[in-house]
């Protein structure tokens, strides 16, 4: 189900901020791969387990981001939408986009990186799900005060999910966020190509990452 509005309400949340600092985070992160090395020996069993776990949270985020944008789709803050993952949570794709930053920290084999990449995302995040509440609230009033009281901010319950019959979606939205989730799946044979020449010596190593 989809609730519209007629009146009219503030202006939505400007992304370009947020999209700013995961760029940001996103260069950092990748000079931290380049070179530094986990201090867990890559190649042992303990690296492989968390590399496979990393993975793993990566392809959940890449699969839950696909599943959030079918409903959404091109209408994110022009409706309402309560159905399927938005059903369990009112902020799905920063939910699925935070399991890939802790995925990603994993794939490295570092803990410090795990925590320091979820942190962030879900900070960025929870900052602009506030501000995205507000124009939610000011736009559809009292619907949205009722699926606010009900629907979890961020951690999905799935003891509330509910779906609808049918629904349409932009295959616009759905090959945006497809291409984007490649990158996320990239990351995966990068680490592994950096691995490979840190421990050929291709590839200085300036510090250790715990």
């Amino acid at each position: 189900m989809a609730y519209t509005s007629l009146k009219s309400a503030p202006k939505a949340f400007d992304q370009h901020k947020r999209l700013i600092v995961v760029q940001v985070a996103a260069i950092l992160a990748v000079i931290l791969l380049l070179f530094s090395k986990p201090a867990l020996a890559e190649g042992s069993n303990g690296h492989e387990a968390l590399e496979t776990i990393g993975f793993m949270m990566v392809l959940v985020c890449f699969l839950g981001r696909l599943w959030s944008i079918l409903f959404v789709g091109g209408r994110k803050n022009d409706e309402l939408i309560v159905f399927g993952p938005f059903s369990m949570t009112r902020n799905p794709l920063y939910f699925f986009s935070t399991v890939g930053a802790v995925g990603i920290g994993l794939m490295f084999g570092s803990l410090l990186a795990t925590v320091m990449l979820g942190l962030a995302s879900f900070l960025v995040f929870r900052f602009t799900a506030r501000k995205e509440a507000e124009y939610l609230a000011g736009k559809f009033g009292a619907a949205y005060a009722a699926y606010a009281e009900r629907t979890p901010s961020f951690w999905p319950n799935p003891l509330l999910y509910r779906d609808e019959a049918q629904w349409l979606f932009s295959t616009r939205a759905l090959r945006n966020t497809f291409r984007d989730g490649l990158y996320f799946l990239a990351l995966f044979p990068l680490i592994e190509a950096v691995e490979y020449l840190r421990l050929s010596g291709d590839l200085p190593t300036l510090f250790t990452v715990y």
